[in-house]
């Protein structure tokens, strides 16, 4: 499936690429949409519900092909991956900022780890205080 750092062709050629239904063998043949991971990618980024229902109504009778839904997927991704794509491009050219994001992010779930711990520490009675003699 397409990563968000692929571009728009490479994103095209791993949809139409996809496993969709092996039984189909002609476009007018009707299809499964269970199973199918094309329409499972369209229920999951498609924000046009009716759009799906009706491909899906289309593909089980056999009204539309492999192709032409894997074509709409591509357009549905690229609305998807297109704006998060052109933000990752621009932090390509200032790691710094990824860096101080990151040791942040580290730092901040260092400190709620350490209170969680303790908290489960109490919780549970458990001293790792060393007595010295």
């Amino acid at each position: 499936m397409p990563q968000l750092k692929d571009d728009r062709e490479t994103v095209e050629r791993k949809i139409m690429s996809m496993y969709t239904d092996p039984t189909r063998l002609r476009a007018t043949d009707p299809g499964h949409v269970e199973g199918n991971p094309v329409f499972a990618y369209h229920d999951a980024f498609n924000p046009d519900c009716a759009e799906v229902a009706e491909l899906k109504d289309r593909y089980l009778k056999g009204a539309v092909g492999d192709v032409a839904v894997k074509r709409r997927l591509v357009e549905v991704m690229e609305q998807w991956v297109a704006p998060i794509r052109d933000r990752r491009r621009g932090f390509e050219t200032r790691p710094d900022i990824v860096r101080d994001a990151l040791a942040t992010g580290s730092a901040d779930a260092r400190r709620v780890a350490q209170d969680t711990m303790e908290a489960v520490r109490a919780a549970l009675r458990l001293d790792y205080t060393v007595a010295v003699s």
